[in-house]
């Protein structure tokens, strides 16, 4: 078995989630001026190309990262990630930035409260405590009943959703597939579905933008990527609480970027979120140990 190198991992965490506030903001930009769905589609189609390059790598190939007993879960999973990603990316357009990341940082607790359903895990009173506490961050920020109530406002939390369920199906189908195989799954199969929805929704793109759509696959691609080298140099529960910094990372680019203002109580909702997410984590953790 491979040793774990715990600080190179996390420093591998840092950079992936640095990688991917940049294709979120990429993302938000490319998609206020053209369709979300061609945006979506045109990454799908560098991300197919990225996972089949690296399963033609492994040993077996194509062929054995194709190889499922359980295709049609893989191939749901690869649906709900793709649906995500658009719901998330036109959140980033209606919300901006720092209000959808602070929504969708409850990601972690509804994977916690949804273990127990989906995958017939169980959660005790503590975990149950920490995501009631999440819910009351949750509140915080969406401000029911304080001021009108924009529908917007749930956009990022049914991504977290999606996401989710995502997580759980992908924990579930790696019960009888290898990483490679649902990485493989994942991006044929969402290149397939993104396509058959954006083909519908092509808009000529400026040059400039041509430029930023390669930016956001080359980014996209490098950050699956040092994901994947993160969690092989050390276990998922030392590293998984630095991917909260994604959320601050976010937060700098919508404020310096894209002129966001931080409201007193998103920040305020998302400490909460994040505080009660870590002690899921580390709860799990502890339980695994």
């Amino acid at each position: 078995m491979k040793e774990q190198n715990i600080r190179k991992g996390i420093w591998l965490m840092v950079a992936a989630t640095f990688i991917f506030a940049m294709q979120d903001g990429i993302s938000r930009h490319l998609a206020g001026a053209y369709n979300v769905y061609m945006v979506v589609m045109v990454r799908y189609w560098f991300f197919a190309a990225f996972v089949t390059a690296l399963a033609a790598r492994q040993p077996g190939g194509i062929r054995a990262a194709a190889t499922t007993r359980q295709p049609w879960v893989q191939a749901f999973r690869a649906v709900l990630l793709v649906t995500e990603v658009l719901v998330m990316i036109q959140g980033f357009v209606i919300l901006g930035l720092v209000e959808s990341h602070a929504v969708f940082a409850s990601y972690p607790l509804l994977i916690a409260a949804l273990s127990g359903p989906v995958l017939g895990e169980k959660v005790g009173w503590r975990r149950w405590t920490a995501i009631g506490i999440g819910f009351v961050g949750m509140m915080i920020i969406l401000q029911p009943g304080v001021t009108v109530f924009a529908p917007a406002a749930l956009i990022p939390l049914v991504a977290a959703l999606m996401f989710a369920l995502y997580g759980l199906l992908t924990r579930y189908v790696a019960r009888r597939d290898s990483a490679t195989v649902s990485f493989f799954w994942t991006g044929v199969v969402g290149a397939v579905t993104s396509t058959l929805i954006g083909v519908w929704f092509w808009q000529p793109m400026s040059a400039p933008d041509w430029g930023w759509m390669a930016l956001l696959c080359l980014t996209a691609s490098t950050a699956h990527w040092l994901l994947i080298r993160a969690y092989e140099e050390a276990e998922a529960s030392a590293i998984q609480p630095f991917a909260y910094l994604q959320l601050v990372f976010v937060t700098v680019m919508g404020i310096g970027v894209f002129g966001e203002v931080l409201r007193p109580n998103v920040a305020l909702g998302a400490l909460v979120v994040v505080g009660a997410g870590l002690f899921t984590l580390w709860r799990a953790r502890v339980k695994g140990a």
